[in-house]
């Protein structure tokens, strides 16, 4: 299926959920809709059409945790910050929403993820590479991600190529996505919080990267 194939099935599925009287897993599921949306055309080269649905899908994670979402679901905030981040808009706000539901002090390393993606998104790179480095070495979180989150934090663009050229490796070889997007979606928002602090760097042309 094409891009914008896939980007019309995606918004198809939003807008057939969207009148409905929705609790908090619906709305997630209308975010994650909204979310392969935005992938779907950044993909694409739509990328004005691509921001609209990425800030949808923002604001429908958010609108789900407030409607009763479980204490620890802290995929929602991650994908907001990950959402508006890609959306090239601010996500401070996203990031304190993580921050104040308590990401930081979580015992999970989902939890601890979103703590120090939001301290990365806030500038806080001092936190941020303290609050990483408790996810080194862990076998319920992948080690190339934590590398990376503490090499942005520490404006180590050697380490962070290492770190990023893994991630990217690790969803070629991936054969299940979220909403049946092959996207490295994590890899666009490391290098946008990496581009932040002039570590970016370049990558091999890659099916998954627009």
């Amino acid at each position: 299926m094409t891009w914008a194939g896939r980007a019309e099935d995606a918004i198809a599925r939003y807008r057939g959920g969207e009148a409905r009287d929705l609790d908090q897993r619906q709305l997630t599921q209308l975010a994650n809709a909204a979310w392969a949306a935005g992938l779907a055309l950044l993909m694409d080269g739509r990328t004005d059409e691509a921001r609209v649905w990425l800030r949808t899908a923002a604001g429908r994670y958010r609108e789900s945790w407030g409607a009763g979402a479980p204490a620890d679901s802290w995929g929602r905030p991650i994908a907001a910050m990950k959402a508006l981040i890609l959306a090239g808009d601010d996500a401070r706000d996203a990031a304190r929403w993580a921050l104040d539901a308590g990401a930081a002090d979580a015992e999970s390393p989902i939890g601890r993820y979103a703590g120090t993606l939001a301290h990365l998104v806030l500038g806080d790179d001092v936190d941020a590479r303290a609050l990483g480095s408790t996810l080194r070495g862990r076998d319920d979180f992948p080690e190339a991600v934590a590398d990376a989150l503490v090499t942005i934090a520490a404006a180590d663009r050697a380490g962070y190529l290492l770190a990023v050229e893994d991630i990217l490796e690790s969803f070629e070889e991936r054969k299940e996505f979220l909403e049946d997007m092959p996207v490295a979606d994590t890899v666009l928002v490391l290098q946008a919080l990496a581009r932040d602090r002039d570590a970016a760097v370049d990558l091999p042309a890659s099916r998954m990267l627009p």
